[in-house]
């Protein structure tokens, strides 16, 4: 099954947005969280995101969902195209999308391009 991991500046956002993400895809769902730094403060953590990755990688590959910023440099570092992907999406619609299709058994591609839809979600008329 192919694994994410939510990265944030924030430890708590991070947590809460994996729960969230495991709550409605199911608990089976290979979800991590890498938020904060290494001191359990704002920031982002490569040692962080590298540990969660290792935890969520089952062999189909890996797409980290970032929030914003410096989240998204530090998760490009750990980028391996076909491997380790990066989703351009907005963080919780992003995060669950992918969860759902990654708990339906999706490929690495299509739990990509899922979350990759949830920036057109709209929600008004």
């Amino acid at each position: 099954m192919v694994g994410l991991v939510l990265v944030s500046h924030s430890a708590g956002l991070a947590a809460e947005a994996a729960a969230l993400a495991r709550g409605i895809a199911g608990p089976d769902v290979p979800v991590a969280a890498a938020g904060g730094d290494a001191g359990g403060g704002l920031g982002t953590s490569v040692d962080l995101i590298e540990a969660a990755v290792a935890a969520v990688d089952q062999g189909d590959g890996v797409v980290l969902v970032p929030d914003l910023g410096s989240s998204v440099l530090t998760a490009r570092l750990l980028e391996e195209p076909g491997r380790i992907v990066l989703a351009d999406v907005p963080f919780v619609e992003g995060a669950i999308a992918a969860a759902v299709t990654a708990g339906g058994g999706g490929s690495l591609e299509q739990v990509l391009a899922a979350a990759e839809e949830a920036r057109g979600f709209r929600k008004t008329g």
